[in-house]
């Protein structure tokens, strides 16, 4: 099982945990190593069921963590489970749905997931997720303030962390601005679709990124998404007063959060507190 040694209580505790990504073409999984923040052997993914309705789903995620719980590292069979989901996400709660069945509207997602998994599970926004570990271990890690993670890919996703603390369902894709939706010009699928170039594109995102560095004067942007892996293409261009970087956990940042936050409600990271951080 993956444990760390913690000297003061003189006993191992877990120092691992499932995280499950949901998205709306693929479901992804995998072991998160709490202390380094990194996944611990392959991701596990299974294309998203057809239509994406939340007992098809559920079956998925169990088949997923039924998979991860015989790899070497795996947590023991008592340790929460974290899930990232598409969707506003409030007390476990689905209030919104993007890119899955309408039907999950109003579903407890945590209830549904503990029930087919027989174990605790947390359920978070996608975005959220992803905030929560680049702040943690990765881009923003040490940053005191607010640090705003902005993913850009077929909307625009948003997390809103201060000191270190997430302020959930900040959903700054959906500002308006010029009478539209931000993300209808400024996500990376608004770039494709209308053709623009990489030079036009940085003209849309520094109207996006201005207005939000006036409502919130953050101390740093983070950029994820896909497109991030061109952010040479498009951050230069930008003026703001306001650090702009490219995230750097990239795919493995929503499975990584998920593991995260699972701990943070379960209070699983209390006991690893005396483990250095990486």
């Amino acid at each position: 099982m993956g444990k760390s040694s913690d000297k003061k209580q003189g006993k191992a505790v877990p120092s691992t945990v499932i995280g499950i990504d949901i998205g709306g073409t693929g479901i992804k999984g995998g072991i998160v190593d709490l202390v380094a923040g990194e996944i611990v052997g392959e991701r596990y993914r299974v294309p998203t069921p057809q239509p994406s309705t939340p007992g098809a789903v559920a079956l998925v995620v169990a088949r997923i963590v039924a998979e991860l719980s015989t790899r070497p590292g795996a947590p023991a069979p008592e340790v929460p489970v974290g899930v990232t989901f598409p969707a506003i996400i409030q007390h476990g709660i689905a209030r919104s749905a993007a890119n899955v069945d309408e039907s999950w509207v109003n579903t407890d997602v945590d209830g549904l997931f503990s029930k087919a998994l027989g174990r605790d599970v947390h359920v978070i926004n996608d975005a959220d997720a992803a905030g929560l570990a680049e702040v943690r271990y990765g881009a923003g890690k040490g940053v005191d303030g607010t640090v705003l993670v902005i993913t850009l890919g077929t909307g625009i996703g948003s997390a809103f962390i201060f000191d270190g603390k997430l302020v959930p369902n900040a959903e700054l894709g959906h500002l308006e601005i010029d009478g539209y939706d931000a993300e209808t010009r400024a996500s990376a699928v608004a770039r494709e679709r209308d053709g623009i170039d990489w030079d036009e594109y940085s003209v849309r995102l520094q109207r996006y990124f201005s207005h939000v560095e006036f409502l919130f004067s953050p101390e740093l942007f983070i950029v994820g998404g896909g497109i991030s892996k061109r952010s040479k293409e498009y951050l230069p261009a930008l003026d703001l007063r306001t650090r702009i970087i490219p995230a750097q956990l990239r795919n493995q940042a929503g499975i990584v959060g998920a593991g995260l936050q699972a701990s943070l409600h379960f209070k699983r990271l209390a006991k690893l507190a005396a483990v250095p951080e990486t």
